[in-house]
């Protein structure tokens, strides 16, 4: 049965399934951020909150190398906390500096962490559908480059998740600000006994950042 899950502060109701629910009451009960961590996340936190004050849409595009991991785990955790703390006019985006698929693991891991993932097409880069609540449009998930034509062409802050990708795109045309918040790769985990525990702690740890980050955003 979907539970309804309400933050505090904010009276938001969100449809979810209790284990995605529970993931969200673990997160937001206690941030475990450092000082050097919030001081990266902060141009993030300024450039949304100055959209919304001006009541702008909020164009958020998190780029790897692949865009396989990191950015799509990003992507959909940015969108989640959008939707809970119900800062308006949020759409989350991802891609890559060039085109591979989203890992199956990454799938399986938010599958694991309460989200309902469906695998919308077979082939060699699937689409992926993936919902957090009962009512709310899924969160599309496919690996493409950062200026592939599903995502936003200009007004966007591009996030870049990984110092690969920093480093290789000096310049990302029609990001109106560039903010590096980098994660460890996961992928170090592959074939290794380690690799569950991996994803879901770096999930998690994404997680509890993006849902930092919107908690601050003042209405």
């Amino acid at each position: 049965m979907p539970q309804i899950l309400v933050a505090a502060n904010y009276k938001i109701k969100i449809k979810m399934n209790p284990t995605l629910s529970k993931t969200i009451s673990g997160l937001v009960e206690n941030f475990k951020i450092t000082d050097e961590r919030r001081a990266t996340l902060q141009p993030l936190i300024d450039f949304i909150q100055d959209k919304k004050d001006k009541n702008l849409p909020i164009n958020l595009n998190f780029i790897c190398t692949h865009n396989s991991r990191r950015s799509h785990l990003s992507q959909v955790w940015a969108q989640v906390a959008a939707a809970f703390y119900k800062v308006p006019n949020v759409s989350c985006y991802s891609g890559g500096t060039e085109e591979t698929a989203l890992f199956p693991k990454v799938a399986e891991t938010l599958s694991t962490q309460g989200f309902q993932v469906l695998k919308i097409s077979v082939e060699p880069n699937p689409v992926y559908a993936i919902k957090f609540d009962e009512n709310s449009k899924p969160i599309i998930g496919f690996s493409k480059k950062y200026d592939h034509a599903f995502n936003p062409e200009n007004g966007f802050a591009a996030i870049m998740t990984c110092s690969q990708a920093d480093g290789g795109c000096p310049f990302i045309a029609g990001a109106e600000k560039r903010i590096p918040i980098t994660f460890e790769d996961p992928k170090v985990s592959d074939n290794t006994p380690q690799q569950n525990e991996v994803y879901a702690e770096r999930s998690l740890q994404i997680a509890s950042e993006m849902f930092f980050v919107f908690s601050q955003i003042k209405s």
